[in-house]
């Protein structure tokens, strides 16, 4: 998989996070973080997968990063 920098939350803190990235399979990774344990608690999780929490500031890097021929 070949990821493409999308765009970085510009209030993130030092670490980075989140970040949106493209791939070149037609989907979305996300990096980023979920503190809350009991939000954790409500979602049945499979193994191999997991989750992150963005705010609403990131969703415009959604829309940049879009593939025009899609």
């Amino acid at each position: 998989m070949k990821l493409t920098f999308v765009g970085k939350d510009p209030e993130s803190n030092p670490t980075g996070s989140p970040t949106v990235y493209r791939t070149d399979r037609g989907s979305w990774v996300v990096q980023g973080w979920v503190s809350d344990q009991g939000a954790l608690a409500q979602m049945n999780i499979p193994d191999g997968e997991s989750c992150v929490e963005i705010p609403d500031r990131m969703l415009q890097f959604f829309k940049e990063g879009r593939d025009p021929d899609q």
